[in-house]
């Protein structure tokens, strides 16, 4: 027998079969429409769901010293991540994320619980590439790695206050580092990849972005200098048991930093213990008032205005001088002195005559064009510009002892600055931090040229002749100038301490063809003496000793040649 298939009902199967056919046509239609005419639709939507941008990290941008030695660097490290919610389904092997890591199991279990909303926490940042794959190819689920820099700074402790450091995330926290941190700050670039659902790579696609690296910035300072500085400030300040000290080198020509330190110091590198004080730069930040190596600007100011000549003389009688109720004191008693001596010997009495005579306004004219109490234009990050003060009505005793260099204050750069002046003609150049290579920078003719030279004579004399207060700042084969100075600290409630100190030495060399200023400042010397004369003095003969080497100047102060003619003639007479 023979089946065939019957249908009840024709009508009702024809209409179901006829919405089938309607039913297939239309999802054909659309898959059609989708892939043929619509195909961008379904490629954001795939994208959306796979493909990835991942950032390409940009390096710092590095920086040297002016001949080229890098101070900071970047360099390539690892950061690993983690999925909390994909670490937790892989809980047996916590014990053994941490022990790679080398951290505390409990700890690492904590931070897990605690993260276990998220899809993000740090595991560990900076790590070495070696180190973070030896982590990667364990396969832990959950653990990622990212690309990252970190700063390195090769002078360690010698640059630390000048260059400064960055944070983790090498965004710029002190000194250049924070000073030009948009200039060496690069821009990330950006990586096309395609991830599966659990964030796994499946494919790299392409580079959508390069990454800029930031811009090279070159110092000023010379870090054969800087090393030199540091070397010579640290044995002063061990030496004399003092409590830190600042050192500032800087070219009379072009006015770039040469080198700058401070004692305590702190490692760049390693900031785990670091104390806070040690992070100052001192030579920057530290205010104090200048005392006697401000006597030559006094000098200048008063020979500026005609009234006195080198040669001229004050009778500093029993070395007392009495203004008001202030009884203003020398050292020693020097009698009848010219303008020479009265620097050689320091004489408080001869300079604080000579101010009341010229009156305070020349003296401080000179002083303000020296750069005291004014910004030096270096944008350093918490630089202070001291104080220069200004009277509507000087009295006596304001006037005297702006003289000899109380009731202003200046930090250790500024005071390199004014001897930079000096030493230059009487030219005020502005301060560089940055390597200026050729360019001559403008300056402004703020003492007369030939005073500045005649001051520079005198500065000349206290280090050279008997009886001047800076013998101990001789540099052999070098004819050098300069002038110490001993200040009594301020108190915190007002006054003077009793018995600390700030000891200085100001000067330049060579003399007739004037390259380097430096200033040397220690701080509370607590042993073997306080006078600046005695402390800092030798500082600044052996650094200015190994600058004018370095720089390859030629020394102006030789003894005389022998006659290599006569040498010859005699022996060859005796053989």
């Amino acid at each position: 027998m023979k089946f065939l298939p019957s249908v009840e009902h024709p009508i009702r199967f024809s209409i179901i079969l006829g919405l089938l056919l309607i039913l297939v046509a239309t999802i054909a239609g659309r898959i059609i429409y989708l892939h043929v005419f619509h195909h961008e639709f379904l490629a954001k939507q795939g994208d959306a769901r796979a493909v990835r941008h991942i950032p390409i990290p940009a390096h710092r941008g590095v920086i040297t010293d002016r001949h080229g030695e890098p101070l900071a660097v970047s360099t390539p490290v690892l950061t690993l991540w983690a999925n909390p919610k994909e670490l937790a389904t892989d809980k047996a092997r916590w014990t053994e994320l941490a022990q790679a890591l080398q951290l505390n199991p409990t700890d690492l279990a904590q931070r897990i619980e605690k993260n276990a909303g998220r899809e993000f926490m740090y595991l560990a940042r900076g790590l070495t590439p070696e180190r973070g794959q030896s982590v990667l190819d364990r396969k832990i689920t959950g653990v990622y790695a990212e690309e990252e820099f970190r700063r390195f700074y090769p002078a360690g402790e010698v640059a630390a206050h000048l260059v400064g450091f960055t944070d983790i995330d090498e965004r710029g926290r002190e000194g250049i580092e924070l000073a030009f941190d948009q200039w060496l700050t690069g821009v990330p670039g950006q990586r096309q990849v395609i991830k599966d659902r659990r964030g796994g790579l499946i494919r790299d696609v392409q580079v959508k972005e390069n990454a800029k690296p930031g811009k090279q910035l070159a110092l000023s300072i010379d870090l054969r200098l800087q090393y030199l500085a540091h070397r010579e400030l640290r044995n002063a300040l061990l030496e004399f048991e003092a409590k830190a000290g600042s050192l500032v080198m800087v070219d009379v020509r072009s006015g770039e930093i040469l080198a700058m330190v401070n004692h305590p110091t702190y490692n760049p590198n390693n900031r785990r213990n670091l104390n806070m004080q040690a992070m100052r730069n001192r030579a920057m930040v530290d205010v104090f008032e200048p005392g006697s190596t401000v006597k030559p600007f006094s000098i200048a100011a008063a020979l500026g205005t005609g009234r006195w000549q080198p040669e001229s003389r004050v009778d500093t009688g029993n070395g007392h001088f009495r203004i008001g109720r202030y009884t203003i004191r020398d050292v020693s008693r020097g009698g009848l002195l010219n303008l020479t001596e009265i620097l050689m010997k320091s004489s408080n009495v001869a300079i604080s005559k000579i101010a009341l005579d010229i009156g305070a306004l020349p003296v401080h004219k000179v002083m303000q064009g020296v750069g005291f109490g004014a910004d030096t234009g270096l944008s350093f990050p918490g630089e202070r510009v001291g104080n220069l003060p200004m009277h509507r009505k000087w009295g006596e005793a304001e006037t005297a002892t702006l003289a000899y260099g109380y009731g202003l204050s200046v930090t250790a750069v500024q005071l390199a600055h004014a001897y930079a002046v000096l030493a230059n003609d009487g030219r005020n150049v502005p301060l560089s931090l940055l390597h200026l290579a050729n360019k001559k920078p403008e300056g402004e003719q703020v003492i007369d040229p030939q005073i500045a030279r005649n001051v520079m004579k005198m500065l000349q004399a206290v280090v050279e002749e008997q009886g001047g207060g800076g013998s101990r700042a001789r540099v052999p084969g070098y004819h050098v100038g300069g002038k110490s100075g001993t200040a009594k600290k301020l108190a915190s409630g007002g006054g003077y301490t009793k018995d600390t100190y700030r000891s200085m030495f100001a000067g330049v060399g060579p003399v007739e063809n004037p390259r380097v200023a430096a200033v040397v400042v220690i701080d509370e010397p607590s042993k073997g003496g306080y006078y600046g004369g005695l402390v800092a003095a030798p500082v600044f003969g052996r650094v200015m000793a190994g600058a004018l080497r370095m720089l390859n100047v030629r020394p102006d102060n030789l003894p005389a040649e022998v006659d290599t003619t006569a040498v010859g003639a005699v022996r060859g007479g005796r053989g």
